[in-house]
């Protein structure tokens, strides 16, 4: 069966979790012109979850898969045109529901921020992926689709206005405000750490800024690439003088997708295109002190994480980090916001800044990014790029979520600054 006669359009996996059950929300909310299924391992769970969404997914079908039992999984892939997956750690659990999908020419995508399950989708599936006419699309959330669209954004305004390719490309958080972090979310974390801390070789690949390239003798050598500078808001950009930046605790994970995104669409970026991440701390007097200790804590926690993570009993980590399908309040949810801005310099010396925002923490962000990738791969299927196998946002969707996301209560722009 052709993914366009497919039973259903969407069927989210994973839909009792915390993550899956914010997602399914949003769906009932917005995804009225999608035939739309949820799953999981569950039938009562998920007939429970169901309940609470309202008239619009009553008659949502439910379907049985378990990553245990590998048919089922094959069968759920082979009845929709996507997969839209919140199950994880994707390291453990998130490779079979790429290899079914793979298999069956089925689009595919997921909240990943793991760089080590995302390099070996690359490496066992996106081959397969490309015959079978798959969509791979990793990172559909807040990782990392503000950092990936962003750049995206800048890159046609440049076109647009034939102003040369990027170069010097600085993702900015400048205003934040998240509850605690989910139960899968520290677990994802912990599991690369874990695993980078028993062989020398992952670490390697985690601190190469180009571990998920479609090929890296052709990447270009720019010099170090820190994953958490610190530095002037004024070497940023004139518009932040008198601000100072620090670390961003996802840049390790975002700024390779970015990098990936270019290679992907040929290095349409630019083969001079240097991307790096930061957050803002101000303008105060502590400032310069906080951005020095943002950025040595993040590079010291993460460099000890993925060199001596295997010494800490995992019962220990467990006891310590938040329980899986667990996550901040609704209450301390709705208090969440964020702007990102963007800022590039191109190759004719034009200087452009991107926005990104949201009236969302990171999570009810994260539902809105994923339910409108998965409606934007099943529904917008004209607006997509012509690109298969393990893709990344905006390489496979950019056009179709910059028409879409506005209307989700996005805030997305560009604007020239010289």
């Amino acid at each position: 069966m052709s993914p366009t006669e497919r039973e259903f359009d969407v069927i989210l996996y994973g839909a009792t979790g915390f993550s899956g059950t914010l997602t399914a929300e949003y769906l009932a909310r917005a995804g009225h012109d999608a035939r739309i299924a949820l799953a999981g391992r569950s039938s009562e769970r998920l007939l429970t979850m169901r309940r609470t969404l309202g008239p619009a997914a009553q008659n949502w079908p439910l379907v049985i898969a378990d990553v245990s039992q590998p048919s089922t999984v094959d069968a759920m892939a082979a009845r929709t045109r996507v997969v839209a997956t919140t199950v994880g750690p994707y390291a453990r659990y998130g490779l079979p529901v790429v290899a079914a999908c793979a298999k069956s020419g089925t689009d595919y995508a997921d909240l990943t921020g793991e760089v080590t399950f995302a390099r070996s989708c690359i490496d066992l599936y996106h081959k397969q992926a490309v015959d079978t006419g798959a969509r791979i699309v990793h990172s559909c959330g807040f990782d990392s689709i503000p950092s990936d669209l962003n750049v995206y954004q800048l890159y046609r305004r440049a076109t647009e206005d034939d102003a040369g390719e990027l170069r010097d490309t600085t993702f900015v958080m400048r205003s934040f405000f998240q509850g605690r972090a989910s139960g899968g979310t520290i677990a994802s974390l912990l599991g690369v750490m874990r695993a980078a801390s028993t062989d020398p070789e992952l670490r390697r690949l985690l601190h190469d800024p180009y571990t998920l390239t479609t090929d890296r003798s052709a990447e270009p050598d720019l010099g170090p690439q820190s994953d958490f500078p610190c530095r002037r808001g004024r070497n940023v950009a004139p518009e932040l003088a008198g601000f100072w930046v620090g670390g961003f605790m996802f840049s390790p994970f975002n700024a390779r997708i970015v990098r990936r995104s270019n290679a992907l669409q040929d290095w349409a970026y630019g083969r001079s295109f240097r991307y790096s991440e930061s957050m803002s701390l101000g303008k105060s007097f502590a400032a310069p002190v906080a951005s020095a200790a943002l950025s040595a804590s993040l590079a010291g926690g993460f460099g000890l994480g993925d060199r001596f993570a295997r010494r800490v009993p995992q019962h220990l980590m467990e006891r310590i980090a938040p329980k899986p399908g667990t996550g901040p309040s609704a209450k301390a949810r709705k208090r969440g916001h964020y702007r990102v801005e963007t800022y590039t310099t191109t190759t004719a010396g034009a200087r452009y800044k991107a926005t990104f925002a949201q009236q969302a923490d990171g999570y009810n962000g994260t539902a809105v990014m994923l339910g409108e990738s998965c409606l934007a791969l099943a529904l917008d299927r004209d607006r997509l790029s012509e690109l298969r196998g393990v893709l990344t946002p905006a390489a496979a969707m950019g056009d179709a979520l910059l028409a879409r996301l506005p209307a989700a209560g996005v805030s997305l722009g560009t604007v020239q600054l010289n």
